[in-house]
């Protein structure tokens, strides 16, 4: 699956485009194109996956890990804020 827990993905739509994120949650069935994104300046929301850019980079975190692991993980593979 591209959008697994842990991808990072740069945001292309909306007031934050632009910024690094990572995948911390992935909804069920209802909701098969949406996901939960947090990280640095980044807002932890549901977001449609058409506003994201996948990225080959997968962060070792658990799935709705908090913000502060996110923020950590994001800093040492280089997509500081």
């Amino acid at each position: 699956m591209i959008m697994s827990i842990g991808r990072v993905c740069k945001i292309v739509k909306g007031k934050e485009a632009g910024k690094y994120c990572v995948v911390v949650n992935r909804l069920g069935r209802r909701d098969k194109n949406f996901v939960t994104i947090d990280g640095a300046g980044v807002k932890r929301r549901k977001v449609n996956t058409a506003h994201l850019e996948p990225l080959p980079s997968v962060l070792e975190i658990e799935k709705n890990a908090n913000t502060e692991a996110v923020v950590s993980e994001l800093s040492k593979k280089g997509f500081g804020s």
